[in-house]
């Protein structure tokens, strides 16, 4: 009998296809790991959907048909979709994992049975100046645990309880972590002429303001972004950027040298989301200014799709470059000059940095090997 397992996600709450693909991946790692895999989403919070129970059906069935009755959706007013609040309690009690991937399913007593609670913080900066605060300022928020309900703690912040990084700790041990990726699942397909990437301008409603912590302010892309906005005046390489609420800002782009497009049309569904990847030339991006001002380590998601595809990527170093080697395939930068090298370099021999790319994601995020060394950490 397969053991099974409890992962969570926020795929119906933010209903774009690079948050689906961020979850969906944990789910399909761990299948095919041998687990039994049920997915839960309750975080309390409201969607941007008209419809995210069906939203949330529709995606899990593209990327693991396996899953159908096998996912619980509550809402905040507590209605639930698919599994019931009983069928859901039951579950957990046949389960030997429960992954909280964000931490954003709030701990009910319900899900406290499961005897290794593991919280994955995908979003450090956000969660150790905000979330984790404000759980332990109103402990048993909803009746719940909070964060330290779990047993484990894991981060995609690398480099915590480093001198380099100023995040705080919270009194406990932190396992680091990467966002892992189906390797099959991103194969390359046609190359285009255009370095691209997808992101939202003030996502949501976490950075519509920035965050300020112990008199330090700290922001999302917007900050490092305008640092970088005139890069395609350093180099000749074709750029793009797939954007959502920029439209003030399009037109001074354009005007740079940038192609813009709708990220709208190309996070609609995790289809049309991977070909966008499968066929771009390779990644550039600015990440949030607070990864950047931490140098925390975190490194993204999507990052990890382009690497998986065979497609170079040039991103702004968060401090990963303590622990992934950066110059082939995958070149950090700091400033604009750098950027505009890394690039240059990259165009020079596409070929070799093509190859490396997909090596390197093998080998520091494939699902198999990340998900294989969290279950080690906590002994399964």
């Amino acid at each position: 009998m397969k053991p099974k397992a409890i992962v969570t996600g926020l795929i119906a709450t933010y209903p774009v296809a690079g948050v689906l693909w961020d979850y969906a991946q944990y789910v399909v790692g761990l299948q095919r790991l041998g687990f039994e895999v049920y997915y839960v989403e309750d975080s309390g919070l409201p969607s941007y959907h008209s419809e995210p129970a069906a939203y949330l059906e529709k995606s899990l069935r593209w990327f693991l048909p396996e899953l159908e009755g096998r996912w619980h959706y509550r809402t905040p007013d507590n209605q639930t979709h698919s599994l019931t609040e009983l069928q859901i309690a039951k579950v957990a009690g046949d389960c030997v994992l429960f992954l909280n991937v964000s931490g954003g399913c709030l701990m009910r007593d319900e899900y406290m049975v499961v005897p290794n609670k593991v919280l994955i913080d995908t979003d450090p900066g956000l969660n150790h100046f905000v979330n984790f605060p404000k759980w332990d300022a109103a402990p048993g928020w909803q009746g719940t645990h909070g964060f330290r309900g779990h047993d484990y703690f894991f981060t995609y912040a690398e480099n915590l309880g480093k001198p380099l990084c100023n995040l705080p700790d919270f009194g406990l041990a932190w396992h680091a972590t990467r966002p892992p990726v189906v390797m099959d699942l991103c194969n390359a397909s046609s190359v285009s002429k255009h370095w691209t990437t997808v992101m939202s301008w003030q996502p949501f409603q976490h950075y519509t303001k920035n965050i300020s912590y112990n008199g330090v302010s700290y922001g999302a892309k917007e900050m490092e972004f305008q640092k970088l906005v005139a890069l395609p005046q350093h180099t000749s390489a074709a750029l793009e950027v797939a954007v959502g609420g920029a439209n003030a800002a399009v037109l001074e782009w354009q005007q740079m040298g940038w192609h813009v497009t709708d990220a709208a049309e190309i996070s609609g569904d995790p289809k049309t989301y991977r070909e966008y990847i499968q066929n771009s030339r390779g990644e550039f991006s600015v990440a949030k200014n607070v990864y950047v001002a931490t140098q925390c380590g975190w490194f993204s998601c999507r990052s990890v799709c382009y690497l998986a595809a065979g497609l170079p990527v040039v991103v702004q170093d968060t401090g990963f470059t303590e622990f992934l080697p950066s110059g082939e395939g995958l070149i950090a930068f700091a400033t604009i000059e750098d950027a505009a090298r890394g690039i240059e370099t990259v165009e020079r021999d596409y070929a070799r940095h093509q190859r490396a790319a997909r090596e390197l994601a093998r080998t520091y995020f494939a699902s198999d090997v990340v998900l294989r060394d969290l279950l080690t950490g906590i002994g399964l």
